[in-house]
């Protein structure tokens, strides 16, 4: 669900879902991490890993695979409620944040050129919790949220 005003920001997660949905939909995207950082120091706070796996023959060949939209959505539902519980064990971040969102694609995608090279923003001595995963019998989608251990810098 998305709660914004700033225009900015609206326009940023359109331009996102658009390309990201071209890229699914071809089957050239292995994997989206949305990672939230220190506005001050740009230090990684987060990272919220999504590894996509495709079903080549689905994309490639046009074969169907059937799963109901309700197992689906049922799914879906329960990373959602996972990533809202995550609250309970993530540390607070007490601090402005800005996010970045990068994507890992097959070698041969064309990039738009409002797309950066970027690296892979990790976080050193990271925390990690595996979430639940999902299949809709075209993508498997595997999710992983690492985050930083203030308990390395207590000791």
């Amino acid at each position: 669900m998305l709660l914004t005003q700033d225009e900015g920001v609206k326009s940023f997660i359109s331009n996102l879902t658009a390309q990201l949905s071209e890229w699914l939909e071809a089957g050239k995207l292995q994997r989206v991490v949305l990672v939230i950082m220190s506005k001050a120091t740009n230090e990684v706070l987060e990272r919220w890993n999504f590894s996509i796996e495709t079903d080549s023959e689905v994309v490639e060949k046009g074969v169907s695979r059937e799963k109901s939209d309700k197992e689906i959505m049922r799914e879906i539902q329960a990373i959602m409620r996972q990533i809202a519980s995550s609250i309970t064990y993530l540390p607070c971040l007490d601090e402005p944040c800005v996010f970045d969102v990068l994507a890992y694609t097959d070698k041969d995608v064309a990039v738009p050129f409002t797309w950066i090279e970027s690296d892979p923003k990790l976080i050193a001595n990271p925390q990690m919790v595996k979430l639940h995963s999902f299949d809709t019998k075209i993508h498997k989608v595997d999710t992983l949220v690492s985050y930083k251990n203030d308990e390395w810098e207590e000791q």
